[in-house]
């Protein structure tokens, strides 16, 4: 059985505009290409720390072609990815960061469903931890009110 979500989805707007798109996402990381794995920021609570985010997966993606022939998903480290790259931009944000931030580690990593083209992946985030150079942040995956994966993710302030 899945843990509770980090926060309410019902609560929000998910088929409004995004406050923070690709383009803006893409000022704070340096992720281009076919490595970007966010397009847009939905909504986010500065003093709870939570965010929610969501990435868009196409039949264009890079992986669709070889993960898995007739049945493409979406490979957990990919999932993961998008995880940390939604972790250093609300870092960036919230803290005022500038400069860069490197993945430091995945703590611990749960997939529970697939993601497939045509899907939203949404992606909800909380900062548990926050020191001087080091942060952790708890990530949450969502599909069509499902649980697809959790994972714990922490970055390097360089």
């Amino acid at each position: 059985m899945p843990p509770p979500l980090l926060f309410d989805l019902s609560k929000i707007d998910l088929t409004a505009e995004p406050i923070f798109d690709k383009e803006a996402i893409g000022k704070a990381n340096p992720q281009r290409f076919e490595m970007q794995q966010l397009d847009g920021i939905l909504w986010y609570d500065k003093e709870k720390l939570l965010v929610l985010a969501y990435k868009d997966v196409t039949k264009n993606e890079f992986w669709v072609r070889g993960h898995i022939p007739g049945r493409p998903l979406m490979p957990g480290v990919i999932m993961v990815e998008a995880a940390a790259q939604l972790s250093c931009f609300f870092v960036k944000l919230i803290y005022e960061l500038k400069g860069f931030i490197g993945f430091a580690g995945i703590e611990s990593a749960k997939f529970r469903s697939v993601v497939e083209p045509g899907q939203r992946l949404l992606l909800l985030g909380h900062i548990t931890k926050f020191r001087r150079r080091k942060y952790t942040t708890s990530v949450q995956g969502v599909v069509d009110s499902t649980m697809v994966f959790e994972t714990v993710v922490s970055g390097l302030i360089i």
